[in-house]
C-alpha cells in the first residue's frame, strides 16, 4: 500500500486516467464510472484504505483488493437510471497523484515513480467506451425496466477476491493504513470474540462483556431480535421526511418493537451497525425510492421508502465476517424509526450538539451498518 487514511491526492487528467482502461472502461476488473470524471484535477483527502471490501451480492463477507482507496466521494446514481444507493467509490492508485500537505505534489518519489508506471490497457479506452459500459448491453439510450446495469457496486466479486474473517493480515493493514486505531482494533477483537461468537451461546459470557463495556464506556453488545412474529403486520409511519429535517433516531428498544424476529420492518433489515446511532439526531439527506439491485444489476423500488441521514454509514465494527470494513455503505432508515425534531434559535444547534457528542463517544470505541 502506498496511500494512507489522511493523505492528499490528486484525481489525474481524463486522459490519462483513460489510458489505464481496457475497452470497456475497467482496470483490473474495477469499472471506471462516468460521474468520476468530475473530480479529475481535484484534490481531495484519502478516507480509508480500500484493501478490502464486504461482498454485497453472495456472502456478505470479506475480500480483498489492492491499490484502491476511497475518497468521500459517493456516486451520484445519474449515470445509472437515478439509484438512490449513494455508494462510496472506489478509486485505484494508478487514478490518482500523491501531494504533500501543503497542497505541493509529489514528485521524484518512489510512490509517483510507481503511479506513473500506469498499467498497459488493452485497447484504446475513450469516455464514450466508459458511459457504454455502465450497460450490460452497451447501450446509451433511455434506460427501462431491463436494463441492467454495471458498476462497481455489481462488478465486485470480478475485482476482489476471498478474504477469510480470520486472516490477520487484513488487520495488520487496517491498522498501518490508518483506516482504525490500535483501540479500535484491540475493542473489534474483544467483541468478535466475547460479545460475538461465545457471547450469542452462552449468556453469561454475554453478561460479562456487557459489563466490560459498561465499566470501560463502551456500548454493549448489540445483537438483539424483535418479537414480531415473521408475517404478522410490522408498524409504519409517514413523516414526509425531506432533505434537511432534523430528526432523532428512536431508542433500540423502541425500534425493536417494530421488527419481526429476522429484525426486518417490512423488509428493510435493522442491522447491529444502526444500534449506535439510537438516540442521536441528524438531518435528512435524501429519501431512498429506487436503487441498483447488486445481483442482477436491474433498478428496484422500496414499496415503503426509506430515507439517508448526514454522515450516518457503516462502520463495521460489529459484522464478525468483515470486521473494519472501509465502504461506509449509507444505513437507510424507515421512518418509524425516527420522530422529527423541532429547531428552535439557532437551527438544532442543541440537539445536533448532543447528538455529535453522543456519536464522538460512540466512535471513539468503534461503532456502525450494512447487513449482517
Amino acid at each position: 500500500m502506498s496511500m494512507h487514511a489522511n493523505d492528499w491526492v490528486e484525481v489525474r487528467s481524463k486522459q490519462e486516467i483513460l489510458q489505464t482502461l481496457d475497452k470497456n472502461g475497467r482496470l483490473d476488473g474495477m469499472p471506471f464510472m462516468p460521474q468520476m470524471f468530475e473530480y479529475c484535477g481535484k484534490r481531495f483527502k484519502v478516507y480509508k484504505s480500500a484493501h478490502k471490501a464486504c461482498d454485497p451480492i453472495y456472502t456478505g463477507t470479506s475480500r480483498s483488493l489492492a491499490n484502491a482507496v476511497h475518497l468521500s466521494l459517493r456516486c451520484d446514481g445519474q449515470a445509472y437510471g437515478g439509484c438512490q444507493a449513494g455508494c462510496c467509490l472506489f478509486w485505484k492508485e494508478a487514478w490518482l497523484k500523491p501531494v504533500c500537505d501543503d497542497g505541493a505534489r509529489i514528485s521524484a518519489s518512489h510512490n509517483e515513480a510507481r503511479l506513473n508506471e500506469r498499467p498497459a490497457s488493452c485497447g484504446a479506452c475513450t469516455e464514450r467506451d466508459v458511459w457504454k459500459a455502465t450497460r450490460c448491453n452497451g447501450g446509451l439510450g433511455e434506460p427501462d425496466d431491463d436494463t441492467q446495469f454495471v458498476c462497481q457496486n455489481t462488478q465486485l466479486p470480478e475485482f476482489t477476491k476471498p478474504l477469510p474473517w480470520w486472516n490477520p493480515a487484513q488487520y495488520v493493514k487496517d491498522y498501518v493504513s490508518g483506516n482504525v486505531t490500535l483501540v479500535e482494533l484491540m475493542r473489534g477483537g474483544i467483541y468478535v470474540l466475547f460479545g460475538r461468537r461465545f457471547g450469542t451461546k452462552f449468556p453469561v459470557i454475554r453478561r460479562i462483556y456487557n459489563g466490560f463495556q459498561r465499566l470501560t464506556g463502551g456500548v454493549p453488545s448489540p445483537v438483539r431480535f424483535g418479537t414480531i412474529p415473521v408475517g404478522q403486520p410490522q408498524p409504519t409511519a409517514n413523516l414526509n421526511l425531506q432533505p434537511g429535517d432534523l430528526v432523532r433516531v428512536k431508542s433500540h428498544d423502541e425500534i425493536l418493537a417494530t421488527l419481526d424476529t429476522r429484525n426486518r420492518n417490512r423488509g428493510l433489515f435493522f442491522d447491529v451497525e444502526m444500534v449506535p446511532y439510537c438516540g442521536g439526531v441528524y438531518r435528512v439527506v435524501t429519501q431512498v425510492q429506487k436503487f441498483i439491485d447488486e445481483k442482477t444489476g436491474r433498478m428496484k423500488s422500496l414499496k415503503t421508502p426509506a430515507v439517508i441521514l448526514e454522515d450516518v454509514a457503516c462502520r463495521s465494527r460489529f459484522s464478525g465476517c468483515r470486521m473494519f470494513c472501509p465502504r461506509g455503505l449509507y444505513a437507510w432508515w424507515r421512518e418509524v424509526w425516527l420522530e422529527r425534531v423541532e429547531e428552535t434559535g439557532k437551527p438544532g444547534a442543541a440537539d445536533i450538539s448532543g447528538a455529535s457528542s453522543r456519536l464522538e463517544a460512540h466512535s471513539k470505541l468503534e461503532t456502525v451498518q450494512v447487513a449482517d
